[in-house]
Protein backbone atom coordinates (compact mmCIF):
# COMPACT_ATOMS: atom_id res chain seq x y z
CA UNK A 1 0.00 0.00 0.00
CA UNK A 2 1.57 3.33 -1.10
CA UNK A 3 0.46 6.25 0.51
CA UNK A 4 0.51 9.81 -1.38
CA UNK A 5 1.27 12.53 1.53
CA UNK A 6 1.43 16.15 1.02
CA UNK A 7 4.17 17.34 2.94
CA UNK A 8 3.68 20.95 2.34
CA UNK A 9 0.05 20.93 3.47
CA UNK A 10 -0.43 22.20 7.30
CA UNK A 11 -0.20 24.68 10.31
CA UNK A 12 3.21 22.26 10.94
CA UNK A 13 4.61 20.95 7.78
CA UNK A 14 6.87 20.00 6.99
CA UNK A 15 8.32 19.10 10.02
CA UNK A 16 5.33 16.97 10.97
CA UNK A 17 4.08 15.48 8.09
CA UNK A 18 7.95 13.85 7.77
CA UNK A 19 7.61 12.64 11.03
CA UNK A 20 4.12 11.45 10.48
CA UNK A 21 5.54 9.75 7.33
CA UNK A 22 8.43 7.80 9.34
CA UNK A 23 6.24 6.81 11.56
CA UNK A 24 3.65 5.32 9.25
CA UNK A 25 6.14 3.57 7.01
CA UNK A 26 8.09 2.22 10.66
CA UNK A 27 4.56 1.00 12.56
CA UNK A 28 2.01 0.12 9.73
CA UNK A 29 4.18 -1.43 7.06
CA UNK A 30 3.29 1.50 4.56
CA UNK A 31 4.83 2.90 1.61
CA UNK A 32 4.75 6.75 1.75
CA UNK A 33 5.19 9.06 -1.50
CA UNK A 34 6.37 12.71 0.19
CA UNK A 35 5.27 16.07 -2.49
CA UNK A 36 6.86 19.20 -1.89
CA UNK A 37 10.02 20.47 -2.15
CA UNK A 38 12.96 18.08 -1.67
CA UNK A 39 15.84 19.92 -0.07
CA UNK A 40 12.93 21.02 2.79
CA UNK A 41 11.98 17.04 3.19
CA UNK A 42 15.46 15.65 3.07
CA UNK A 43 16.74 18.67 5.89
CA UNK A 44 13.61 16.70 7.98
CA UNK A 45 14.47 13.27 7.47
CA UNK A 46 17.94 14.21 8.83
CA UNK A 47 16.67 16.20 12.16
CA UNK A 48 15.04 12.69 12.47
CA UNK A 49 18.76 11.25 12.02
CA UNK A 50 17.64 9.74 8.83
CA UNK A 51 20.75 10.46 6.81
CA UNK A 52 19.87 8.23 3.41
CA UNK A 53 16.62 7.51 2.44
CA UNK A 54 15.12 4.84 4.10
CA UNK A 55 12.80 1.45 2.23
CA UNK A 56 9.50 2.66 1.59
CA UNK A 57 10.12 6.30 1.34
CA UNK A 58 10.43 8.24 -1.86
CA UNK A 59 10.48 12.02 -2.38
CA UNK A 60 8.33 13.47 -5.02
CA UNK A 61 9.71 17.29 -5.53
CA UNK A 62 7.08 20.17 -6.12
CA UNK A 63 8.19 23.60 -5.41
CA UNK A 64 5.44 25.74 -5.28
CA UNK A 65 3.15 25.24 -1.98
CA UNK A 66 -0.87 26.37 -1.99
CA UNK A 67 -1.19 28.73 0.46
CA UNK A 68 -4.15 29.25 2.94
CA UNK A 69 -4.65 32.95 1.69
CA UNK A 70 -4.58 31.48 -1.96
CA UNK A 71 -7.91 30.93 -3.73
CA UNK A 72 -9.42 27.75 -3.25
CA UNK A 73 -11.26 27.33 -6.21
CA UNK A 74 -8.16 28.44 -8.70
CA UNK A 75 -5.10 27.92 -6.08
CA UNK A 76 -4.63 24.39 -7.59
CA UNK A 77 -4.35 25.62 -11.29
CA UNK A 78 -2.63 28.60 -10.76
CA UNK A 79 0.41 26.60 -8.54
CA UNK A 80 0.57 23.69 -11.17
CA UNK A 81 3.63 22.31 -9.43
CA UNK A 82 2.27 22.39 -5.73
CA UNK A 83 3.09 19.90 -3.88
CA UNK A 84 -1.24 19.25 -3.63
CA UNK A 85 -1.43 19.51 -7.31
CA UNK A 86 1.74 17.00 -8.07
CA UNK A 87 0.76 14.32 -5.29
CA UNK A 88 -3.88 14.89 -7.10
CA UNK A 89 -2.14 13.97 -10.17
CA UNK A 90 -0.32 11.10 -8.93
CA UNK A 91 -3.05 10.15 -7.44
CA UNK A 92 -4.87 10.36 -10.45
CA UNK A 93 -2.45 8.63 -12.43
CA UNK A 94 -2.12 5.68 -10.35
CA UNK A 95 1.26 6.45 -8.53
CA UNK A 96 -0.55 5.80 -5.48
CA UNK A 97 -3.26 4.39 -3.75
CA UNK A 98 -4.14 7.36 -1.55
CA UNK A 99 -3.47 10.93 -1.05
CA UNK A 100 -3.35 12.80 2.51
CA UNK A 101 -3.33 16.61 2.82
CA UNK A 102 -2.88 18.95 5.91
CA UNK A 103 -3.33 21.82 3.65
CA UNK A 104 -6.20 23.73 2.11
CA UNK A 105 -9.42 22.41 2.80
CA UNK A 106 -11.25 24.06 -0.37
CA UNK A 107 -8.21 24.10 -2.45
CA UNK A 108 -8.12 20.47 -1.99
CA UNK A 109 -11.98 19.63 -2.30
CA UNK A 110 -11.97 21.62 -5.69
CA UNK A 111 -8.59 20.09 -6.83
CA UNK A 112 -9.66 16.54 -5.73
CA UNK A 113 -13.26 16.88 -7.88
CA UNK A 114 -11.28 18.60 -10.88
CA UNK A 115 -8.55 16.78 -11.10
CA UNK A 116 -9.25 13.27 -9.80
CA UNK A 117 -13.11 13.32 -10.48
CA UNK A 118 -16.10 12.49 -9.00
CA UNK A 119 -17.72 8.64 -8.82
CA UNK A 120 -19.46 8.42 -11.78
CA UNK A 121 -23.06 9.37 -11.17
CA UNK A 122 -22.37 11.13 -8.10
CA UNK A 123 -23.83 14.71 -8.02
CA UNK A 124 -21.41 16.45 -4.56
CA UNK A 125 -18.35 14.55 -2.78
CA UNK A 126 -18.86 14.57 0.83
CA UNK A 127 -16.78 15.22 3.45
CA UNK A 128 -17.26 12.46 6.57
CA UNK A 129 -15.51 12.94 9.32
CA UNK A 130 -16.46 10.09 12.26
CA UNK A 131 -17.43 12.04 15.87
CA UNK A 132 -17.40 10.55 18.78
CA UNK A 133 -20.55 9.61 20.27
CA UNK A 134 -21.70 7.42 23.96
CA UNK A 135 -21.86 4.28 21.80
CA UNK A 136 -18.53 4.46 19.46
CA UNK A 137 -18.65 7.07 17.20
CA UNK A 138 -20.89 8.05 13.91
CA UNK A 139 -20.28 9.20 10.40
CA UNK A 140 -21.30 12.68 9.94
CA UNK A 141 -21.62 13.37 6.28
CA UNK A 142 -21.60 16.13 5.16
CA UNK A 143 -19.53 19.01 7.15
CA UNK A 144 -18.82 21.56 4.97
CA UNK A 145 -18.40 20.49 1.36
CA UNK A 146 -21.55 21.62 -0.25
CA UNK A 147 -23.63 23.82 1.75
CA UNK A 148 -26.16 24.09 -0.13
CA UNK A 149 -28.17 20.35 -1.07
CA UNK A 150 -31.04 19.05 -2.88
CA UNK A 151 -32.53 15.92 -1.37
CA UNK A 152 -30.61 13.96 -3.91
CA UNK A 153 -27.55 15.12 -2.79
CA UNK A 154 -28.85 13.79 0.93
CA UNK A 155 -30.09 10.33 -0.61
CA UNK A 156 -26.50 10.06 -1.84
CA UNK A 157 -24.88 10.85 1.31
CA UNK A 158 -26.91 8.41 3.24
CA UNK A 159 -26.22 6.00 0.66
CA UNK A 160 -21.95 7.06 1.11
CA UNK A 161 -22.23 6.99 4.73
CA UNK A 162 -23.61 3.76 5.37
CA UNK A 163 -21.17 2.33 3.01
CA UNK A 164 -18.09 3.62 4.57
CA UNK A 165 -19.21 2.78 8.21
CA UNK A 166 -19.96 -0.74 7.10
CA UNK A 167 -16.66 -0.98 4.95
CA UNK A 168 -14.08 1.11 7.47
CA UNK A 169 -15.84 1.44 10.63
CA UNK A 170 -16.94 -2.87 10.45
CA UNK A 171 -20.72 -1.45 11.01
CA UNK A 172 -23.03 -4.37 10.20
CA UNK A 173 -26.27 -2.78 8.66
CA UNK A 174 -25.09 0.86 10.24
CA UNK A 175 -28.38 3.07 11.48
CA UNK A 176 -28.80 5.84 9.05
CA UNK A 177 -30.54 8.81 11.03
CA UNK A 178 -30.98 12.20 8.54
CA UNK A 179 -30.08 14.89 11.15
CA UNK A 180 -33.79 17.65 11.88
CA UNK A 181 -35.65 19.43 14.49
CA UNK A 182 -37.57 16.51 15.18
CA UNK A 183 -38.20 12.90 14.29
CA UNK A 184 -41.44 13.42 12.76
CA UNK A 185 -41.21 13.35 9.28
CA UNK A 186 -43.22 16.22 9.49
CA UNK A 187 -40.00 18.14 10.87
CA UNK A 188 -38.01 20.63 8.97
CA UNK A 189 -37.78 22.76 5.75
CA UNK A 190 -38.88 21.40 2.28
CA UNK A 191 -35.19 19.84 2.00
CA UNK A 192 -35.35 17.28 4.92
CA UNK A 193 -39.09 16.30 4.16
CA UNK A 194 -38.20 15.58 0.60
CA UNK A 195 -35.42 13.75 1.65
CA UNK A 196 -36.64 11.88 3.95
CA UNK A 197 -39.38 10.17 2.06
CA UNK A 198 -35.92 9.28 -0.36
CA UNK A 199 -34.49 7.80 2.84
CA UNK A 200 -37.27 5.83 4.04
CA UNK A 201 -38.12 4.60 0.35
CA UNK A 202 -34.35 3.20 -0.03
CA UNK A 203 -34.90 1.84 3.68
CA UNK A 204 -38.09 0.11 2.51
CA UNK A 205 -36.11 -1.43 -0.57
CA UNK A 206 -33.74 -2.89 1.80
CA UNK A 207 -30.57 -0.59 0.79
CA UNK A 208 -29.81 1.02 3.61
CA UNK A 209 -31.02 0.83 7.66
CA UNK A 210 -32.85 4.03 7.48
CA UNK A 211 -33.87 4.94 11.20
CA UNK A 212 -35.33 8.56 10.14
CA UNK A 213 -34.73 12.02 11.66
CA UNK A 214 -32.87 12.33 14.30
CA UNK A 215 -31.95 15.35 16.76
CA UNK A 216 -28.26 17.00 17.19
CA UNK A 217 -28.90 15.14 20.83
CA UNK A 218 -29.81 11.92 20.24
CA UNK A 219 -26.93 11.92 17.31
CA UNK A 220 -24.58 12.52 20.14
CA UNK A 221 -25.97 10.09 22.40
CA UNK A 222 -24.90 7.54 19.84
CA UNK A 223 -28.28 6.21 18.44
CA UNK A 224 -27.31 6.29 14.88
CA UNK A 225 -24.35 5.01 12.74
CA UNK A 226 -24.41 7.32 10.01
CA UNK A 227 -25.51 11.29 10.24
CA UNK A 228 -27.11 12.74 7.10
CA UNK A 229 -26.91 16.51 6.67
CA UNK A 230 -26.17 19.21 4.74
CA UNK A 231 -22.64 20.35 4.74
CA UNK A 232 -24.13 24.35 6.29
CA UNK A 233 -26.15 22.32 9.36
CA UNK A 234 -23.30 19.22 9.65
CA UNK A 235 -20.83 21.80 9.91
CA UNK A 236 -23.07 23.98 12.85
CA UNK A 237 -23.22 20.34 14.54
CA UNK A 238 -19.35 19.73 13.82
CA UNK A 239 -17.64 22.73 15.61
CA UNK A 240 -20.43 22.84 18.26
CA UNK A 241 -19.43 18.97 19.16
CA UNK A 242 -15.70 20.78 19.02
CA UNK A 243 -16.60 23.38 20.93
CA UNK A 244 -18.71 21.62 23.71
CA UNK A 245 -15.58 19.16 24.11
CA UNK A 246 -12.91 21.90 24.30
CA UNK A 247 -15.37 23.92 27.43
CA UNK A 248 -15.92 20.49 29.16
CA UNK A 249 -11.82 19.66 28.99
CA UNK A 250 -11.12 23.08 30.09
CA UNK A 251 -13.56 23.22 32.72
CA UNK A 252 -12.38 19.59 34.30
CA UNK A 253 -9.07 20.71 33.98
CA UNK A 254 -9.48 24.24 36.33
CA UNK A 255 -11.96 21.62 38.48
CA UNK A 256 -8.89 18.96 39.34
CA UNK A 257 -6.31 21.95 39.63
CA UNK A 258 -8.10 23.51 42.63
CA UNK A 259 -6.23 22.71 45.35
CA UNK A 260 -4.82 19.60 46.58
CA UNK A 261 -7.17 17.25 47.46
CA UNK A 262 -9.12 17.75 43.51
CA UNK A 263 -5.60 16.78 42.43
CA UNK A 264 -5.43 13.61 44.24
CA UNK A 265 -8.51 12.93 43.42
CA UNK A 266 -7.47 13.02 39.46
CA UNK A 267 -4.89 10.39 40.27
CA UNK A 268 -7.78 8.42 40.83
CA UNK A 269 -9.73 8.86 38.15
CA UNK A 270 -6.38 9.55 35.94
CA UNK A 271 -7.11 6.57 33.55
CA UNK A 272 -10.90 7.86 32.75
CA UNK A 273 -9.32 11.26 32.27
CA UNK A 274 -7.02 9.35 29.65
CA UNK A 275 -9.92 7.79 28.06
CA UNK A 276 -11.68 11.18 27.94
CA UNK A 277 -8.67 13.27 26.44
CA UNK A 278 -8.25 10.46 23.95
CA UNK A 279 -12.15 10.59 22.88
CA UNK A 280 -11.86 14.26 21.94
CA UNK A 281 -8.72 14.32 20.15
CA UNK A 282 -9.64 14.32 16.30
CA UNK A 283 -5.17 13.24 15.75
CA UNK A 284 -6.85 9.63 17.33
CA UNK A 285 -8.77 9.64 13.79
CA UNK A 286 -6.66 11.49 11.33
CA UNK A 287 -8.61 13.16 9.42
CA UNK A 288 -11.59 13.49 7.20
CA UNK A 289 -12.13 11.40 4.24
CA UNK A 290 -13.40 13.07 0.83
CA UNK A 291 -16.42 10.84 -0.24
CA UNK A 292 -17.53 10.24 -3.55
CA UNK A 293 -14.11 10.92 -5.30
CA UNK A 294 -13.09 7.97 -7.27
CA UNK A 295 -9.92 7.29 -5.09
CA UNK A 296 -9.29 7.86 -1.55
CA UNK A 297 -8.45 11.11 -0.21
CA UNK A 298 -7.93 12.01 3.86
CA UNK A 299 -8.11 15.55 4.40
CA UNK A 300 -5.79 15.98 7.81
CA UNK A 301 -6.65 19.00 10.32
CA UNK A 302 -4.55 22.18 9.52
CA UNK A 303 -2.75 22.07 12.93
CA UNK A 304 -2.25 18.05 12.59
CA UNK A 305 0.95 16.90 14.51
CA UNK A 306 2.80 13.85 13.75
CA UNK A 307 0.63 11.77 15.56
CA UNK A 308 -2.34 12.97 13.55
CA UNK A 309 -0.81 12.64 9.87
CA UNK A 310 0.78 8.67 11.15
CA UNK A 311 -3.20 8.21 11.72
CA UNK A 312 -4.27 10.00 8.86
CA UNK A 313 -2.55 7.36 6.77
CA UNK A 314 -3.42 4.74 8.62
CA UNK A 315 -7.12 5.86 7.39
CA UNK A 316 -6.37 6.56 4.15
CA UNK A 317 -4.68 2.89 3.68
CA UNK A 318 -7.96 1.28 5.39
CA UNK A 319 -9.73 3.37 2.93
CA UNK A 320 -8.00 2.33 0.10
CA UNK A 321 -8.33 -1.38 1.45
CA UNK A 322 -11.83 -1.26 2.08
CA UNK A 323 -13.55 -1.59 -1.48
CA UNK A 324 -16.01 1.13 -0.56
CA UNK A 325 -15.47 3.17 -4.08
CA UNK A 326 -15.94 0.22 -6.06
CA UNK A 327 -19.06 -0.62 -3.60
CA UNK A 328 -20.47 2.98 -4.68
CA UNK A 329 -19.48 2.53 -8.43
CA UNK A 330 -21.56 -0.92 -8.28
CA UNK A 331 -24.80 0.74 -6.53
CA UNK A 332 -25.07 4.25 -8.10
CA UNK A 333 -28.17 3.06 -9.79
CA UNK A 334 -30.09 3.15 -6.31
CA UNK A 335 -28.78 6.56 -5.69
CA UNK A 336 -30.22 8.72 -8.55
CA UNK A 337 -33.54 9.85 -9.41
CA UNK A 338 -35.05 9.59 -12.56
CA UNK A 339 -34.52 12.67 -15.07
CA UNK A 340 -36.20 15.08 -14.32
CA UNK A 341 -37.23 15.01 -10.91
CA UNK A 342 -37.11 17.87 -9.79
CA UNK A 343 -35.67 16.65 -5.87
CA UNK A 344 -32.28 16.48 -7.61
CA UNK A 345 -33.10 19.91 -9.42
CA UNK A 346 -29.42 21.90 -8.84
CA UNK A 347 -26.66 21.60 -11.65
CA UNK A 348 -23.89 19.68 -11.22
Amino acid sequence: MKIIVDAMGGDNAPACNVKGALDAVKELGVEVVLVGRGEDILKCLKENGVADLPAGVEIAHADQVVEMCDNPATAFKEKKNSSLTVGLNMLKEGRGDAFVSAGSTGALLSAATLLVKRIKGIRRAAMAPVVPTGKGGAVLIDCGATAECTPEYLLQFAFMGSYYAEHVLGRPEPRVGLLNIGAEPSKGTDLQREAYQLLKGAGEAGRIHFVGNVEAREAVYGEVDVIVSDGYSGNIFLKTMEGTGGFLARELKGMFKKNLITKLGALCVKDGISHFKKLLDSGEVGGTPLVGICKPVIKAHGSSDAFAIKNAIRQAAGFAASGLIEDIAENIEYMRLPAGDKSGAAAD
